[in-house]
């Protein structure tokens, strides 16, 4: 067997594959509706005025794929994995723009400096078993207090908190 040629088919399959998703990732984005148009095909969707696509659409849990396709016939010509991905990416849409926001967030609040003379104790939600890595390490930001072992994001989260608490009273 010529594993150079299997490897260039599957690498082509590969290739023709994603171009087709792609694409139809792109006419998913085009496809939109108003809540007022959802409606009259039957859709219940929230009535503010914004138009959504068939990932917007299909984030709801009582549309499927089905529905759009009686609105726009061209997605019953996409292929069953193409489709089956495309629903995928609709269902996972929204964890995946929360965890980016949540990324987009401690990028910024990782710079954050935690004052030398900080006191562990007095920050609510901490277990002791993170004051005690935190007063040992002393980190002098928070970036360097998330790659403490056995330090949680719960842990950050009530440290910066509190360090924002504190600078509030000092501004006040």
């Amino acid at each position: 067997i010529d594993r150079g040629f299997a490897e260039e088919v599957r690498k082509t399959a590969y290739a023709d594959k994603m171009r087709a998703l792609e694409a139809a990732r792109t006419m998913a984005r085009s496809l939109q509706l108003s809540p007022q148009e959802a409606k009259k095909h039957g859709l219940s969707v929230n009535q503010d005025g914004k138009r959504r696509d068939v990932f917007a659409l299909l984030a709801y849990p009582d549309i499927h794929w089905e529905n759009l396709v009686s609105i726009w016939p061209q997605l019953d010509a996409l292929d069953k994995a193409i489709r089956e991905q495309i629903e995928i990416d609709a269902l996972y849409a929204g964890y995946l723009e929360r965890q980016q926001a949540d990324i987009t967030a401690f990028r910024r609040d990782e710079a954050v400096q935690i004052p030398a003379t900080f006191d562990y104790d007095l920050v609510g939600g901490l277990s002791n078993e993170a004051k005690e890595k935190l007063k040992a390490t002393r980190p002098s930001t928070l970036g360097q207090a998330a790659r403490v072992e056995g330090v949680t994001p719960g842990a950050l989260t009530a440290v910066l908190a509190h360090i924002k608490r504190q600078q509030k009273a000092a501004s006040a």
